[in-house]
């Protein structure tokens, strides 16, 4: 029993130098809320013209904006949580309430005394009349789904329990959730470049003859081993890891393969052309990352240059569609404007980039969907704001005339832009990865 603990402890230690233990990873998400209540809300306030934001959850089925609000010591809304946030731009100041039995947390305090008003929906209409908010913000939201966490039930009993005058204060407070989702503290940022490179170690990993047993191992085991490693590790994941192969007797597959029509026993093989999409989830940021690896044939010494240059092609659509990224600019804009550089450069691009951040899929601008690339109605026509997280997941199409089909390069890296422009969180892949058997 011994040996076995002291080689997991060896085949982790790589990895978990990075890694926090459970209480110091609770500590880091409390600061990480703290400097957000304190530093950010109040701006993203004022610039949405909200001066009262109200959040309303039960147990178990949480607003996704309220679920990022959580202490580290909440897994869970207790019993019904409703969050009131009021800010007075003249004084300066925001108030942090909870109208709950407890203190939501150090950052949040307990406005309900339950034995001097015992019912929890008045309690919260005098705090709202005692302030007498201009606009009244709810999350409701016709596009953004994680702006549109007020369920139905909580909806009319707020409705029934304030008065006509508060009533026509309602407001949609999608833009806000929105930017409190999207936006990204210097903190998180300093944080962000560790949850990459822990991705992309178990991808280097995975995509190696550790793992890997040419003409056994298949797509699903390779599947399953990174699923396993981030339960390991002591982590999560947002979603199943997907595997595939591109060689030259097979013809190329459309995007939802990965996910429904692949075999789930594709023996990997010298020569193929290996893709996996994975990302992880820590300290309540998530990562995406999609990279490609190749396995060397018998007579090969290096990848072949015809795929090397493909990679190349699907680089340089990379960097067209980063170049436009432009504060302000709607994601529709940035993709029609980057489809149409690439395919004037000779290219045959598909561009489906999305915020990244407090969710895998999370909340802003989103850059085309594999099956819009006309854009996208309502989400597509956010614009593009600073101190942003994004997956930059796109392919390329490149016909090779050896296989005598096409192959599809395809790569996702997270980038952040910001005052300063547009950078990857932690570099990009410009090479194909390779696997020589020999």
């Amino acid at each position: 029993m011994k040996k076995i603990i002291i080689l997991i402890f060896i085949v982790s230690n790589s990895f978990n130098a990075q890694i926090l233990n459970e209480k110091d990873r609770a500590s880091k998400i409390n600061e990480f809320l703290k400097y957000r209540f304190e530093n950010l809300l109040p701006d993203l306030m004022d610039k949405t013209g909200i001066d009262m934001w109200i959040l309303i959850s039960r147990e178990y089925n949480e607003d996704p904006v309220l679920r990022t609000m959580l202490p580290a010591e909440w897994l869970n809304a207790r019993r019904r949580t409703i969050l009131v946030f009021y800010r007075d731009k003249k004084n300066n100041t925001l108030e942090k309430l909870a109208v709950t039995r407890y203190n939501f947390g150090e950052n949040i305090i307990s406005a309900w005394n339950k034995e001097k008003q015992p019912n929890q929906w008045k309690r919260l209409n005098e705090i709202i009349e005692d302030r007498n908010p201009k606009k009244i913000g709810l999350n409701f939201s016709k596009y953004f789904n994680i702006a549109d966490g007020l369920d139905k039930t909580d909806y009319e009993e707020f409705i029934q329990n304030i008065s006509n005058i508060n009533k026509q204060k309602i407001v949609s407070a999608q833009k806000l959730a929105t930017a409190w989702i999207e936006t990204r503290t210097p903190k998180e940022m300093e944080i962000y470049k560790q949850i990459v490179t822990l991705t992309k170690q178990i991808i280097n990993e995975a995509f190696s003859l550790k793992v890997i047993q040419i003409g056994k191992t298949t797509t699903t085991d390779l599947e399953w081993w990174m699923r396993q490693k981030v339960t390991d590790l002591g982590l999560d994941t947002w979603f199943h890891p997907s595997v595939d192969i591109q060689r030259s007797s097979e013809v190329n597959g459309n995007h939802l393969r990965s996910f429904s029509n692949r075999p789930s026993e594709n023996i990997i093989q010298k020569g193929d052309l290996l893709h996996c999409d994975f990302g992880i989830t820590y300290l309540r940021l998530n990562s995406d990352c999609q990279q490609m690896a190749y396995i060397l044939d018998d007579e090969e010494i290096e990848v072949p240059n015809y795929l090397k240059e493909a990679f190349e092609d699907a680089n340089q659509l990379q960097d067209i569609l980063t170049s436009n990224f432009i504060q302000g600019i709607s994601g529709n804009k940035i993709l029609l404007n980057s489809l149409k550089e690439a395919k004037n450069k000779g290219l045959k691009p598909s561009i489906y980039t999305h915020p990244l951040g407090s969710y895998g899929h999370s909340s802003g601008p989103t850059i085309g969907m594999w099956d819009s690339q006309g854009g996208v109605v309502g989400t597509g026509d956010y614009p593009l704001n600073y101190n942003t997280v994004y997956a930059i997941e796109l392919n390329n199409t490149t016909y090779i005339e050896e296989w005598g089909r096409d192959i599809r390069i395809m790569l996702e890296e997270a980038g952040f832009f910001g005052f300063d422009g547009f950078r990857y969180v932690n570099g990009r892949q410009t090479k194909i990865k390779i696997i020589n058997p020999k």
